[in-house]
């Protein structure tokens, strides 16, 4: 098996679920070892749920079926260049490799542009389209200062 069968299966996995109207055409495998542990294809609009992502839904599974909260040695395949949202969560999964084939251009071209998040991000909280406003509190300050000296933490 190499990269390119692995990328056709999240390809097809997203031609199946884009044809049974589950979601988007996307689709995400997740390989450790040479063995998929875990398939995902877009279910927002299906589930309601703006963060059911084929990568999200990918790394939920292959953490449950893992049973751990990082892929360690895996290797993600998606059959697009992951939104910001999905690069977060990749990140946070912390696997070895990422391999994409289409990229965000091409999903743009389609009508799923997320160029208006890169730029979002780039502006300060206060020019966002979206208001953001911190208030501090001392009950979050205690929270963190709790997590800080909590001896059985499970530190991620």
């Amino acid at each position: 098996m190499n990269h390119e069968y692995y990328l056709k299966k999240a390809i097809s996995i997203a031609q199946k679920s884009m044809n049974a109207n589950t979601g988007g055409p996307f689709g995400c495998v997740i390989v450790k070892d040479g063995e998929i542990i875990a398939e995902g294809t877009n279910e927002v609009t299906s589930t309601n749920d703006p963060s059911a992502h084929a990568e999200v839904v990918a790394i939920r599974k292959a953490c449950q079926n893992l049973n751990d909260f990082q892929l360690t040695d895996c290797i993600v395949y998606t059959s697009c260049e992951p939104c910001p949202m999905c690069l977060g969560a990749i990140y946070w999964a912390r696997p070895k490799a990422v391999y994409f084939a289409s990229n965000r251009h091409d999903a743009a071209n389609i009508g799923f542009d997320d160029q208006f998040i890169y730029d979002e991000l780039e502006k300060p909280m206060d020019e966002r389209k979206i208001q953001f406003s911190q208030l501090r509190l001392d009950a979050a300050d205690a929270l963190f200062k709790a997590w800080q000296e909590k001896e059985d933490k499970k530190s991620y």
